[in-house]
């Protein structure tokens, strides 16, 4: 798959965002990165050689903003383009993972924690 098509579903998967999830995503910067660094998977707890990271959530989330976090740098979503691609081979595989992972980085946006995303199956 190529980086613009991939680039394309990440788009694709903001737009089927809900209305009032989406007017809130104000001051993030959602990119698609190559990958992670390996010292960032360090950083993280994972094993660069063994762990694979989709996608990245960096900021201040939404439930812990005060009145004054208005001034903060853009929070940023990172989505990896190459462990996507390599983990899943088809196409329809790649679309469905990318929305899966763009929802899970945003719902840390707004604060939830990786048991209550995957409790919502993301």
């Amino acid at each position: 798959m190529t980086r613009e098509r991939f680039r394309e579903l990440v788009a694709e998967a903001l737009d089927e965002l809900p209305e009032p999830f989406l007017s809130c995503l104000q001051n993030v910067q959602i990119v698609v990165d190559d990958e992670p660094e390996p010292a960032l998977l360090r950083d993280m707890g994972l094993d660069p050689r063994r762990d694979v990271l989709f996608g990245l959530y960096q900021g201040v989330p939404a439930d812990e903003r005060g009145d004054t976090d208005n001034l903060l740098l853009p929070d940023r979503i990172s989505v990896f383009y190459r462990p996507l691609v390599r983990a899943f081979r088809t196409p329809e595989a790649i679309r469905r993972e990318v929305r899966k992972t763009v929802i899970h980085e945003i719902a840390h946006f707004f604060g939830m924690s990786d048991e209550e995303i995957d409790a919502e199956g993301y």
